[in-house]
């Protein structure tokens, strides 16, 4: 892009936007057009990237190119003049349909492998992994993201505030964190010198010495700060133990915030333990019936259900009563859709916590419960890092 030919990159993306943009894309142009000024579109929706990640298994007439990593280099660059459309940030349940919705109109893809074994599987799997979650956010950020919204918008938000609901004095609302064991209490920092720079290696040591390496080469420069964490799996699961009890003793509804999307390693695994907590005694019962199902409770009680659907009806009728009965013993569920029945356990993309605890807090501190009431609710934010945020909010 030069100054005698100015272009502006209009992003297309998934769901309400692609909507959006058959009415709002031609008044843009109308503008440009107007203005001698170019308006060219590229493909960043999730069907487009995982197209563009499998050229080799597609005909010529359906490969796309790979528009992502081309505007990553080019929002590094000072003429780039790109309009970034709200996108999905896909968990492995989104990500799987759309895989099998572009199978079924004929794109020769492969399957999403939930337990790789072969170097093919490991392959397909890699790159499947690079398009989920927010994979689309952290390229396009590297160059001078402008996020202000304009006049026009800050004046209507002023006119029309969000509702905000009274806080009672005696509510029972309130954040809990873990206080050791996770992320923040486990934090090791230290700054690179001279004499350790280089390329490092990431290894995975395990109980009988085993070492597994997770990243062959990782250069690290003199001056930098690298830091490297770690959570219990075993003070996790404690917590959360901990955190069901308290919730059913104070008669309020059991939530769990956390960022699936773009935390995509740390917190889908954090999320299925607390689904698998939860439901332990259905996990434990069905434990071999699963295995052979392949569930993985950090896809969400959304796609066990889906995987038992196929089952013969009288196993999966006790199943399903099985969950039922871990429902009568536990505390109630924050819910996402209270009219259908989706809970705050159905899917790890479903809440996410910088939209789901605002919208608690301007709701009185509360969530919405299976009887489709407003109730208090015991927000589970199991990393202390910026649980705190919250819970002063909410003190």
């Amino acid at each position: 892009m030069t100054a005698e030919t100015p272009k502006i990159i209009y992003t297309i993306t998934d769901e309400a936007p692609a909507l959006a943009t058959a009415s709002f894309l031609p008044i843009v142009k109308l503008f440009t057009d107007a203005a001698d000024v170019a308006v060219e579109t590229r493909d960043i929706s999730l069907a487009g990237r995982i197209i563009a990640s499998f050229p080799e298994f597609l005909t010529e007439s359906q490969r796309q190119a790979d528009d992502l990593a081309e505007l990553g280099a080019l929002a590094k660059t000072p003429e780039a003049n790109i309009i970034k459309l709200p996108n999905i940030s896909a968990s492995i349940p989104q990500l799987v349909a759309a895989i099998k919705e572009l199978q079924a109109q004929g794109y020769n893809l492969p399957d999403y492998p939930e337990e790789p074994k072969s170097d093919a599987e490991k392959a397909a799997r890699e790159r499947y992994d690079k398009v989920k979650g927010s994979a689309v956010n952290p390229v396009l950020r590297e160059g001078n993201s402008d996020r202000r919204a304009p006049d026009s918008v800050k004046n209507y938000a002023r006119k029309n505030p969000h509702s905000m609901g009274e806080w009672r004095k005696d509510s029972k609302s309130g954040v809990a964190h873990m206080s050791s064991g996770d992320f923040r209490s486990n934090e090791k920092s230290t700054v690179i010198t001279e004499a350790t720079a280089g390329n490092a290696r990431i290894e995975f040591i395990g109980k009988k010495g085993k070492v597994q390496v997770l990243k062959e080469k990782t250069p690290l420069i003199d001056g930098e700060i690298i830091d490297a964490t770690v959570m219990s799996r075993r003070a996790l699961r404690k917590f959360l133990k901990e955190q069901l009890k308290e919730a059913k003793k104070a008669g309020v509804l059991f939530s769990i915030h956390l960022k699936a999307t773009m935390m995509k390693v740390s917190d889908p695994i954090i999320f299925g333990h607390a689904v698998s907590v939860y439901f332990k005694d259905v996990f434990d019962k069905h434990a071999k019936v699963f295995e052979k199902l392949g569930v993985d409770p950090n896809n969400g009680m959304g796609d066990l259900y889906a995987r038992i659907a196929g089952l013969p009806q009288a196993q999966r009728e006790a199943i399903e009563a099985d969950i039922q009965a871990c429902y009568a013993d536990r505390p109630e569920l924050a819910m996402v859709n209270s009219d259908k029945g989706i809970t705050n356990l159905h899917v790890p993309s479903d809440v996410i916590i910088d939209a789901s605890m605002p919208a608690a807090i301007r709701s009185s501190g509360q969530m919405w419960g299976p009887d489709g009431k407003l109730h208090d609710t015991r927000f589970v934010i199991p990393d202390g890092s910026y649980a705190g945020v919250y819970d002063e909010v909410i003190k």
